[in-house]
C-alpha cells in the first residue's frame, strides 16, 4: 500500500445550512488507493454524543468523494453523501435524544479523516432547523401550550399545525424547519407539555379545536389554509381532527398513522385504564377505541412481560373484532381537503402501511373529491423523521411507559424514508396551497348570488 506523502484535506460544502440540506464531503491530497477512516461526532440534546465511522479507499487521483464513493467498511454500506450523519449511534446508550436542547441553535458535527499513518484532518458542519429570520414564540393563550414559528419575510403564510406522537411534548424541530420553508408552523402540545397532563388519557378534542380556531383567528393564514400534520398517535389525531372539524382543517398530513382510534396504550395513565384507557373524548364522552373490551385480543406488549419483537401483531388481532373495529374507525370520508399518508412497510410498532391503505380505500369508496397521496417506503419502520438525522433507532424505550419497543426498518431504509417523506410533504403542501390559492381566487371572482 502506497503511503501518503502529504496531509489529507477535508472539505465540506456548504459548511452551514438547514438540516435537510445535503453537503458535499470530499477528502483530497491522498495517495492513490489510500485507506482513510472518516468519523462524525455530534453533540445533541442534554450532552448526548452521537458518533459514526466508515473507511474509504481513495481513487487514482487520491480523492474520496462521499457523493460518489461507498465505504469499504463501517457504519453504513452504500453511496450516501450524508451517510456519516444518518448512521450515527449514541455513544451513551442511555440518551437517545436526536435534536438540540434549543431548536434555534444548530447541531454541530465534527468530521475527522485519519490515514493509516495517523495523519488527521478535521472540519465542522452545522445543521440548522431555523433559517435566518425565522421567529420562535411560545404560545400560552386560551389554555393552549405550543410554540409558533413564523417564516422570515412578509405574510400572510399558509399554516401547518404540528402534532407529536405518543411521546408527547411539542415538536419544535419540525415546526422550525417548516417555517424555514415558508409555512407558519404552530407546534401544539396536547399532553406531556408544561401545564398539561403527563398522559394522553382522556384528551378532549375540544382542546385541539381551540388550537385550530386560534390558528384561524390569530395567524391570519394565507387563503384561510390551515393544515394538520401529526406523527404516529399524532397522525391518528390529524385524521380524526380532519374528520371531526372539516371546516377548520384544510389538509391532513399523517405520518405512520392509525386508521382507527386506539386506546391510550404506552402513553396511558396507569390509574385510568393504562394501556386500555380512553384516549380521546368529545363533549366529555369517550370515543370508542380498538381495545374497548376487544373480543379478539389475547395478548398485548404492555402487560409487563418482555414485549414481542413485532408489536404490530396485536393490532392485527384487534382488527379481528370487526364490529368494534367498525365503531372505532376514523370516518375519514368527512375530511374536506387533501390527504397525505406516509408509512413504512416494516413498521413494527403498528401496521402504518395497512392503516394508510385502509384510509385510502375509505376515501376512494366515498368518492373523495380532493387529492389523496400515499407514500409507502420499503425497509422503513415507525420512526420516520426529519431528513439527515440519525436513523438507527430500531428499538428504544417508550418515553412515557418506559417499556421497550421495536420501531422496525433498517437504518438505510429509514434514512431514505426520512428524506423521501420530507420532500414528499413539502411537494404536497406546495401543490395543495397553490391549488387552494387558485380556488380562493376563482371563488372571489364569481358573481354574488342574485346579481
Amino acid at each position: 500500500m502506497t503511503k501518503s506523502v502529504s496531509a489529507p484535506v477535508l472539505s465540506i460544502d456548504p459548511v452551514d445550512g438547514l438540516v435537510d440540506e445535503p453537503r458535499r464531503i470530499v477528502v483530497s491530497g491522498l495517495a492513490p488507493d489510500e485507506l482513510v477512516a472518516i468519523s462524525a461526532r455530534t453533540q445533541r440534546a442534554r450532552g448526548a454524543t452521537w458518533m459514526s465511522q466508515a473507511t474509504f479507499m481513495a481513487d487514482a487521483h487520491g480523492v474520496i468523494d462521499l457523493d460518489r464513493d461507498a465505504p469499504v467498511g463501517g457504519d453504513y454500506a452504500e453511496v450516501s453523501a450524508m451517510g456519516l450523519i444518518w448512521s450515527q449511534h449514541p455513544a451513551d446508550s442511555a440518551n437517545h435524544e436526536l435534536f438540540p436542547d434549543e431548536v434555534m441553535e444548530p447541531l454541530r458535527t465534527t468530521l475527522t479523516a485519519e490515514t493509516v499513518d495517523g495523519i488527521r484532518a478535521e472540519a465542522e458542519l452545522f445543521q440548522r432547523f431555523a433559517r435566518l429570520g425565522v421567529d420562535r414564540r411560545e404560545v400560552r393563550e386560551d389554555g393552549l401550550v405550543g410554540t409558533l414559528f413564523t417564516p422570515a419575510g412578509p405574510g400572510p403564510h399558509p399554516v401547518v399545525v404540528v402534532l407529536n406522537g405518543s411521546g408527547g411534548g411539542i415538536n419544535e424541530p419540525r415546526g422550525a424547519l417548516l417555517a424555514s420553508h415558508g409555512y407558519q408552523a404552530f407546534a401544539l402540545g396536547y399532553f406531556k407539555a408544561p401545564g398539561l397532563s403527563p398522559f394522553i388519557t382522556e384528551t378532549p378534542l375540544e382542546y385541539l379545536e381551540t388550537g385550530l380556531r386560534w390558528a384561524h383567528r390569530k395567524l391570519e393564514p394565507k387563503d384561510g389554509f390551515v393544515a394538520v400534520s401529526g406523527q404516529s398517535r399524532g397522525g391518528e389525531l390529524a385524521l380524526l381532527l380532519g374528520a371531526t372539524f372539516p371546516d377548520l382543517v384544510s389538509a391532513v398530513v399523517a405520518f405512520v398513522p392509525g386508521a382507527v382510534v386506539h386506546g391510550a396504550q404506552g402513553a396511558g395513565d396507569p390509574a385510568r385504564g393504562g394501556w386500555q384507557g380512553v384516549t380521546w373524548t368529545r363533549g366529555g364522552v369517550p370515543l370508542p377505541h380498538l381495545w374497548q373490551n376487544n373480543r379478539a385480543v389475547h395478548w398485548h406488549p404492555w402487560a409487563g412481560d418482555a414485549p414481542p419483537n413485532r408489536h404490530h401483531s396485536v393490532f392485527f388481532e384487534g382488527l379481528k373484532d370487526t364490529e368494534l373495529a367498525a365503531r372505532a374507525r376514523i370516518p375519514v370520508e368527512k375530511i374536506a381537503g387533501p390527504v397525505l399518508l406516509i408509512s413504512g412497510r416494516d413498521d413494527r410498532a403498528w401496521p402504518s402501511s395497512l392503516y394508510s391503505r385502509m384510509v385510502v380505500s375509505s376515501l376512494r369508496r366515498a368518492g373523495h373529491p380532493h387529492l389523496v397521496r400515499h407514500l409507502d417506503f420499503d425497509d422503513a419502520g415507525h420512526a420516520i423523521n426529519l431528513p439527515i438525522v440519525p436513523s438507527t433507532q430500531l428499538s428504544r424505550e417508550h418515553p412515557v411507559s418506559k417499556v421497550p419497543y421495536t420501531n422496525g426498518g433498517t437504518p438505510s431504509g429509514n434514512a431514505r424514508a426520512n428524506e423521501g417523506s420530507w420532500r414528499g410533504m413539502l411537494a404536497f403542501l406546495d401543490e395543495v396551497t397553490a391549488s387552494n390559492s387558485h380556488e380562493e381566487g376563482r371563488r372571489d371572482s364569481l358573481p354574488l348570488a342574485g346579481t
